[in-house]
């Protein structure tokens, strides 16, 4: 047999032996690495405020450090094996190791810096932004570069196991999407319910350890670095360059566009899929699954025909990527079914066209085919700062998602210039689509849709729409209820505290509204604070209150658009009440980070002597109830309930609390505030008023987890009110 053939044969031989393990170690490379970009989210919302700018700084922490690893891994791995004769399987490993210290480090840097800002005094929103964004960066980036990394360096083993290796990105590609895709679904519904947020990180630096060792073994039994029967890595990344021209804009604007719209997808399918932490799980998993078919499936054509060419499905990303905006509006008979399927189009031709044009112009080189995929990476990156900062606050939902279809359009125009019917017929599709999604499609912000009078809002974090009249003003935050006027539960969140405080200089409302709480605390004539993740919230509040003006413009007065958690650790002012109202509903995604007990901890350093929280906890799942109470007990020494109209007050303070008659709590009040507490109260006094809250007390314990139940107190580890789908499908737990 000629040295050509036993090379092949050894190839073959080789392939058989390494390309199972390889597709394992990138499943589980995908399905870690999901984990920790969700884990990692999460954590900084706890540590530096859930607002829309600590989400981009991750989230482009993270794409920025994948895209450096990619553009670099396959230069480390050329001069690993010039330089040391070292595997790139050993690079690999190391990589991985590196990824699974990472896992540890990210939570104690986190911990660590955001007690260095807490103890650095009061910072403005600003200043405490880009302190936050230095800790992020160095938390995150060394971490996520070593993931960035990890697919040019196995491309550079593979090489040199198989120099006639061309496919070679799309093999791990796909590998990678598919471990994503499940670490999105377990994640959200598995995971961290069982195990809690540092359960599940240790989990995943368990898997990057065990890919570690898998690569170990594999970098023993078969040395790259000394390549089979003549086998040479490739270093220049020259090999690509011709003609590569047009699939780099390509892969940049897909990039862009895909992500962009995905931001804008999690804002306009709130009022199908609602603001569960499931409901962005579930995007993200129909994203990832669709792209994976989508890559699955260019496998099986390049298997069948190596020459094949990815260019015609350009053609087709500009009218898919419309169908969102076509099927998503909320006047049709639309459903979570119809509501997701409308992005797997879209998301199955981009997986089948971003690997393809790696491998058609990468050719299985680690440096060329890393350059092509930081590409892509650069454009998520851009694509939703410009989605969510830009376009979002200015032009609404549909606009955006319209907006950012056209990079796409512009592909099809400078891709599809020989096939002429090909052209024709794609070009068709794309006037039909966009005439439809221009003329025809709403979405939920467009003012249209509502009674008039209507006010509709936008910034970067919400789309909120302020509608009705009278009573039946109703306020929309992303599609869902907010609150409505006539509601008396916040207007005791404010009058109840301030009564069994007394001589209360400084009150402070989270979360604002319709902004009741906050006029109503704002009549008892103390420096009054109130603070709401969006503005466009706070600037509706005109829309419900005809004083709104007067009351903005008396100097002790304060609106501010923050976290309330964030504003707490920023600010070093002292309250003698403190209301809380998180959205709803209950299980809103993050809203456990203000019913928590590491939230409770950051209340009490804010807290007077003698101060008190006042927090309103709707109706719920009574277990939520239980733990949110347990948290409560665990945190504060003296806790009350009271039984409103919807749900629960509870009075939390450090000191103890007493509860007075009916004339004591209405002689505590300043005039203004008798009057407020009455002013839906349909010709009664506020003597009756008082009394029906007074007389709404019941014995706290009853709220606890009974003494054998497994329901933990509420925490930043464990969410519980925000993960509940084992529980109350399976019982689990129960």
């Amino acid at each position: 047999m000629t040295s050509a053939g036993i090379a092949a044969q050894q190839r073959a031989l080789a392939g058989r032996l390494t390309d199972p393990l390889i597709f394992v170690c990138f499943f589980v490379s995908g399905f870690c690495s999901l984990l920790y970009e969700v884990l990692w989210t999460r954590l900084a919302f706890a540590h530096f405020g859930i607002i829309t700018p600590v989400l981009s700084l991750v989230v482009s922490v993270f794409m920025l450090g994948l895209g450096i690893g990619s553009v670099f891994g396959g230069r480390l791995a050329a001069f690993g094996t010039r330089r040391f004769r070292i595997s790139p399987l050993y690079l690999y490993a190391a990589a991985e190791g590196c990824v699974a210290i990472g896992a540890f480090v990210v939570p104690n840097l986190f911990n660590w810096t955001a007690m260095l800002l807490v103890q650095a005094g009061a910072a403005s929103s600003a200043a405490f932004l880009i302190l936050s964004a230095a800790c992020i960066v160095v938390a995150l980036l060394p971490w996520c570069v070593a993931m960035g990394a990890t697919i040019p360096l196995m491309m550079a083993f593979v090489r040199g196991v198989n120099p006639d290796s061309r496919q070679s990105f799309s093999f791990l590609y796909s590998a990678n999407v598919f471990g994503a895709a499940t670490g999105a679904v377990l994640t959200a519904m598995v995971l961290i319910e069982l195990f809690g947020l540092r359960g599940t990180y240790t989990l995943a630096a368990a898997g990057n350890v065990a890919i570690a060792m898998i690569a170990i073994g594999l970098g023993i039994s078969v040395p790259s670095s000394r390549p089979l029967q003549g086998a040479t890595v490739v270093e220049s990344g020259t090999t690509s360059a011709q003609g590569s021209g047009w699939a780099r804009v390509v892969l940049f604007i897909t990039g862009f566009s895909s992500v962009g719209m995905e931001v804008c997808w999690a804002r306009d399918f709130t009022f199908v899929l609602l603001t569960t932490i499931y409901a962005f799980a579930l995007i993200l998993a129909t994203y990832l699954i669709a792209t994976y078919v989508g890559s699955s499936l260019y496998r099986s054509a390049i298997s069948r025909n190596p020459k094949l060419s990815v260019q015609g499905a350009v053609a087709w990303l500009f009218p898919l990527s419309l169908l969102p905006v076509i099927f998503g509006d909320p006047r049709t008979d639309h459903s979570v079914l119809q509501t997701l399927l409308s992005i797997v189009p879209l998301c199955g031709v981009l997986g089948y066209l971003t690997p393809g044009l790696v491998d058609r112009f990468g050719k299985g080189d680690a440096v060329s085919a890393g350059r092509l995929y930081a590409l892509n990476i650069l454009g998520a990156i851009l694509g939703p700062l410009v989605a969510g900062y830009i376009l979002l606050p200015l032009v609404g939902i549909r606009w955006a998602m319209i907006l950012l279809a056209f990079p796409l359009l512009a592909a099809l125009i400078l891709i599809e210039r020989r096939d002429v019917r090909r052209r024709f017929v794609a070009m068709t599709a794309a006037v039909l689509t966009a005439a439809v999604a221009i003329f025809f499609s709403r979405a939920y912000d467009d003012g249209s849709l509502y009674s008039r009078p209507v006010e509709v809002r936008r910034d970067y974090g919400a789309s909120v729409v302020a509608y009705g009249t009278g009573l039946s003003k109703q306020l929309l935050v992303n599609a869902i209820h907010i609150t409505a006027l006539g509601n008396m539960d916040v207007k005791v969140m404010a009058h109840l505290p301030m009564v069994l405080r007394g001589h209360a200089r400084h009150a402070l409302a989270i979360c604002f509204g319709m902004g009741t709480t906050f006029r109503s605390l704002s009549t008892w004539g103390v420096d009054t604070t109130a603070v709401d993740l969006s503005p466009s919230v706070i600037e509706s509040f005109g829309f419900f209150y005809r004083d709104a003006p007067t009351i903005l413009a008396n100097s002790g007065e304060h609106t501010v658009a923050d976290d309330g958690r964030r504003y707490l650790m920023r600010t070093d002012e002292r309250f003698d009440v403190v209301t809380l109202d998180p959205p709803p509903p209950v299980e809103a995604a993050g809203s456990s980070l203000l019913y928590s007990e590491q939230f409770y901890d950051i209340v009490k350093k804010r807290l007077a002597p003698g101060g008190i929280l006042a927090q309103w906890l709707p109706t719920t799942e009574p277990r939520i109830t239980q733990s949110v109470a347990l948290a409560l007990k665990d945190s504060f020494r003296y806790v009350l309930a009271f039984k409103g109209n919807v749900g629960w007050h509870f009075i939390a303070s450090a000191a103890p609390l007493v509860i007075p008659n009916a004339n004591e709590f209405v002689g505590r009040m300043p005039t203004a505030a008798r009057k407020d507490l009455i002013e839906w109260a349909g010709g009664e006094g506020p003597e009756a008023e008082a009394h029906d809250i007074l007389s709404s007390q019941m014995p706290f314990a009853p709220l606890l987890p009974p003494p054998d139940s497994n329901v933990p107190a509420l925490s930043d580890d464990r969410p519980y009110n925000e993960y509940f789908l084992l529980r109350r499908t399976f019982h689990f737990g129960s």
